[in-house]
């Protein structure tokens, strides 16, 4: 089943995967602390605005996932101290649904050592909800938040097993994992 990009987000451990049928060169790279979803050297030009976005970032404990230029904006207004489900929502509401043929949905989440919150917004609804366990939320098929086996500790784990889900198309994943003792993340391209 193709599902598209998707999170899973618990507390303490989080995961991002790029699922791509139309743009399937690309890769996670590491630019200083933050993870971010580019064109491959060999990746064709394009002027599409969806294919390059910070897809996780650490702010003040917490690590702020998704698929996409929302990512940004949920960090800002953490570090400003909203709440997490604030800062979900409300980016999530004004940044809307990516105007692709697709209308395809943005996800985001954030993680934190005790507490995860998970959103979706959809062309038909903005949803956001804490969750206590790994909860998956998908752009395509899977676009409501469910609780979803995830057995990963670390972000390696993490990044892997979103990887090797069984759902079509993987391109790349990334991992965080937040402890007390800080943000953890991690890249699997695939090679």
């Amino acid at each position: 089943m193709y599902v598209g990009r998707f999170i899973v987000i618990g507390p303490e451990v989080g995961a991002y995967r790029v699922s791509s049928r139309s743009f399937p060169n690309r890769q996670i790279v590491d630019r200083d602390g933050t993870l971010t979803v580019a064109p491959t050297a060999d990746a064709p030009e394009t002027d599409n605005p969806y294919i390059s976005y910070n897809c996780i970032r650490e702010v003040d404990g917490t690590a702020v996932v998704g698929n996409g230029s929302q990512v940004d904006p949920v960090t800002e207004k953490l570090g400003l101290g909203y709440p997490a489900r604030d800062a979900l929502a409300e980016s999530l509401l004004a940044l809307d649904y990516e105007k692709d043929d697709y209308d395809t949905p943005r996800i985001a989440g954030v993680v934190g050592t005790n507490e995860a919150y998970v959103g979706i917004v959809r062309k038909d609804a903005v949803l956001v909800k804490a969750v206590e366990e790994p909860t998956l939320v998908a752009t395509y098929e899977e676009d409501a938040p469910r609780a979803f086996g995830f057995d990963a500790e670390t972000a390696s784990e993490a990044a892997r097993e979103a990887y090797d889900q069984a759902f079509e198309h993987a391109v790349c994943a990334a991992g965080v994992r937040v402890t007390d003792a800080g943000v953890e993340t991690a890249i699997e391209n695939g090679e």
